[in-house]
């Protein structure tokens, strides 16, 4: 099938737009391989320490030139159910590599938060700001300059794109993305949200609140609703970083663990020592991007990944842009529907055909290109297959060529919707994005007073009064990278859902985040520029008309300009103490806008 004719001009777009940056990145990588491999500059005394407290055997082939070193880089924390199982993966990894002539060591570890325990706690507003932590703890993982190619182990929100823009980073090593997988099923994600809208109404407790949100979040794995975790899981397929078909195998079982043997084994195959060189740089370009956000759209994934992709590309010189989202975000049929999107959950997705028959639908459709070099190798057709085991024994076979449950999974020729889930949104208050795969069509267009808050808690006490029972577009201000760290505004999703089911037209208009489980809420977020840099958000009053519509693209506020000079913008709240939030001082003055990928590395 020849290319999709959007997918050809985006691509061709953000390849002229890069040229000089990505030649710049280019260059510096083909520098680096040419002074590989790091350890052969060390000095003996370098290399003493580098191997002072391995096993015997591991230092006995550290003197093999030809050896190869892989460097873990883990995010593994015993408190959160998706890192969790990565504690045993430093051990499987380190036998494979011996088995096949390699050595391996732990480089260093990197944080992982999660924004499902830190929701509407002062915690959150450190949660983005992480993501380029993470990035400069593999940065400083991998200095020593002693390694061939280099495993990422980590699953969720902030951890993933922060582990790919540090790999990225070090162009020349390979890189190979291990992760985790999801939790087995719990109570189905449809019950969880009514007992949260339940509880949000004050028509059960917290004890009974407790019970369900225990009983969906509750082994070890990523959780099962398809947000920023498990869309980064699916990036990480499309973009070629893991091994075919790994997102989705449960942990601790036995094709879990044979596959985390397997990446030790590829990532010592394709260091510069033998035949099938991949180095990271050359491995992501303009069009594995492309492929990751044709996979976002199809999807309906996180919206999250608007600021992340756009961060992770121009790690690589890649220049990607909110336009080149929606743009393919039109030209791409929705393919699945996980829970907020529907009610399936990962594990359903998966077992109904999953990544296999979503790359197979796109590359068939001339939605993907094919002619891109992953971790596996040329081609993102390898990514139709899928692992098992065969008399114990890891191989690959054709995954689903047909969906075992049209509810969840589709083919282009009858997608849910024939465009993807994200949409741009413009007009005089800024631009932003709206994830539209969950929303009701009826709940795409809204004209109505705006209700403005700065602070989560007195929206929900003006909701518990019920002051927002009437159609209403929510602002929620000063909650951008730069005012306060750009927290997720999850904990509103609860009662807008109550007031939708009420009958009334109700959006929010943001400059903060929403994640991807941002569910049937009409969301407009990432707002550019933010309340706290001049934006119009700061002018926003109560009971201005604001006009939020997905249909066409529109954010607008209906208050004329003569009116607006006069007005006096908020005043941008005191940054609070406490929670580790000092710290970060820095990072909120030097942090760049939303729509640029919200980060410092490249503001």
């Amino acid at each position: 099938m020849s290319l999709n004719p959007v997918i050809a001009r985006v691509t061709a777009r953000i390849i002229e737009r890069s040229r000089d940056s990505r030649a710049a990145y280019l260059a510096n990588m083909e520098a680096a391989i040419a002074n590989q491999p790091g350890r052969a500059k060390l000095s003996c005394a370098n290399w003493a320490h580098a191997f002072a407290a391995s096993p015997g055997v591991d230092k006995v082939r550290a003197m093999d030139p030809n050896a190869p070193n892989i460097g873990i880089v883990s995010a593994y924390n015993d408190m959160l159910s998706a890192h969790q199982p990565l504690e045993n993966y430093p051990a499987l990894i380190k036998v494979a590599a011996r088995e096949v002539g390699a050595t391996a060591q732990f480089a260093g570890g990197v944080p992982a938060m999660c924004d499902g325990v830190t929701q509407g706690r002062p915690g959150m507003e450190l949660s983005l700001f992480s993501r380029d932590v993470i990035a400069m703890a593999t940065g400083i993982a991998l200095t020593h300059d002693a390694f061939d190619s280099a495993l990422y182990l980590g699953v969720c929100d902030k951890i993933v794109p922060g582990l790919v823009i540090g790999a990225l980073t070090f162009s020349h090593l390979p890189a190979l993305f291990v992760p985790a997988g999801p939790m087995t099923s719990g109570l189905p994600n449809s019950e969880k949200a009514r007992i949260r809208a339940l509880y949000a109404e004050g028509k059960v407790g917290r004890a009974e609140l407790l019970e369900a949100e225990s009983a969906s979040y509750h082994g070890p794995g990523t959780c099962t609703f398809y947000g920023t975790a498990n869309t980064n899981q699916m990036l990480m397929e499309l973009m070629g970083f893991h091994l075919p078909g790994s997102a989705f195998v449960h942990p601790n079982t036995p094709l879990r663990e044979a596959l985390v043997r397997q990446a030790a084994r590829r990532a010592a195959a394709v260091t510069n020592k033998g035949n099938e060189f991949i180095p990271v740089g050359r491995m992501i370009d303009e069009k594995s991007v492309v492929n990751g956000v044709v996979g976002l759209m199809a999807t309906g994934g996180s919206t999250n990944l608007a600021l992340h992709l756009v961060a992770m590309a121009h790690a690589a010189g890649v220049i990607l842009t909110l336009e080149d989202l929606d743009e393919i975000s039109k030209a791409t049929p929705l393919l699945a529907r996980v829970y907020p999107n529907g009610s399936a959950d990962v594990n359903h997705f998966h077992a109904a055909g999953g990544m296999a028959l979503v790359i197979r639908e796109l590359l068939k459709a001339g939605l993907a290109h094919e002619d891109v070099l992953t971790i596996a190798g040329p081609g993102l057709s390898r990514y139709t297959q899928e692992p098992v085991l065969v008399d114990g024994e890891l191989s690959w076979r054709d995954g689903a060529v047909e969906s075992l449950d049209t509810a969840i999974v589709r083919p282009v020729s009858d997608a849910f919707s024939p465009e993807g889930g994200l949409r741009m949104l413009g007009g005089n208050i800024g631009r932003g994005v709206m994830k539209i795969s969950a929303v009701k069509p009826e709940h795409h267009t809204i004209t109505a007073p705006a209700a403005v808050f700065q602070e989560q808690e007195d929206f929900i006490a003006a909701f518990k009064r019920g002051e927002l029972d009437r159609d209403v577009v929510v602002v929620m201000r000063f909650q951008g990278p730069a005012a306060n760290g750009m927290p997720e505004l999850h904990n509103l999703s609860p009662s807008i859902s109550v007031l939708l089911d009420r009958g009334f037209k109700v959006a929010l208009v943001t400059d903060g985040r929403m994640s991807g489980a941002s569910g049937k809420t009409p969301a407009a977020i990432h707002v550019t520029p933010e309340a706290a840099k001049g934006g119009l958000l700061a002018y926003v009053q109560d009971g201005d008309l604001i006009t939020v519509d997905a249909a066409n693209g529109d954010l607008k506020l209906l208050v004329d300009d003569a009116t607006l000079r006069a007005r006096t913008p908020a005043n941008v709240p005191a940054s609070k103490p406490g929670f580790g939030r000092e710290l970060f001082g820095w990072m909120r003055a030097g942090v760049g806008p939303a729509d640029h990928g919200a980060s410092v590395l490249f503001a």
